[in-house]
């Protein structure tokens, strides 16, 4: 019987309901790992991940089985209900509806996985709408700005 082989990296990114700075510090690393445990799950492998406090950036391998739309929802739903369950903030947590979803070859992951995981000091230079604008230029996505994320720049 033949195997199926594949190699399919894949960087999602979402944001927070209305761009707010929900996402602690305190709290951040817990909810990477639960991210983690979803994209395990569902039979991938997470490569790289940061939560800063309006969204979010994970780098995974993702299994052939799961579509990226499956694999967004279930990391949106799954950690939205982590987060309102444990009580980590005031109010009901939400994400954004929608979410980018971008290819990557394999000689290309060192680089995306420095980009994830130094979020922090890359964002003390641009906001998250002009690395957005970025990634899906840089990815020559078509894109109409009334359908991306809400922007409270």
């Amino acid at each position: 019987m033949a195997n199926s082989y594949t190699q399919l990296y894949i960087q999602i990114v979402f944001a927070v309901k209305s761009r707010e700075n929900l996402i602690s510090e305190q709290w951040r690393v817990s909810l990477e790992k639960y991210i983690c445990g979803i994209i395990t799950h569902n039979k991938s492998k997470p490569l790289a991940i940061y939560c800063n406090p309006d969204h979010t950036h994970i780098l995974l391998g993702i299994h052939p089985g799961i579509s990226i739309s499956e694999m967004a929802r279930d990391l949106k739903t799954n950690s939205s209900r982590w987060i309102n369950e444990n009580k980590l903030i005031k109010g009901k947590f939400n994400w954004q509806e929608g979410y980018g979803a971008f290819t990557y070859s394999k000689s290309q992951l060192d680089a995306v996985i420095k980009y994830i995981i130094n979020q922090p000091i890359h964002h003390k230079k641009i906001t998250f709408k002009e690395e957005y604008l970025r990634i899906l230029q840089k990815s020559n996505v078509d894109y109409d700005e009334r359908y991306l994320f809400e922007w409270y720049d």
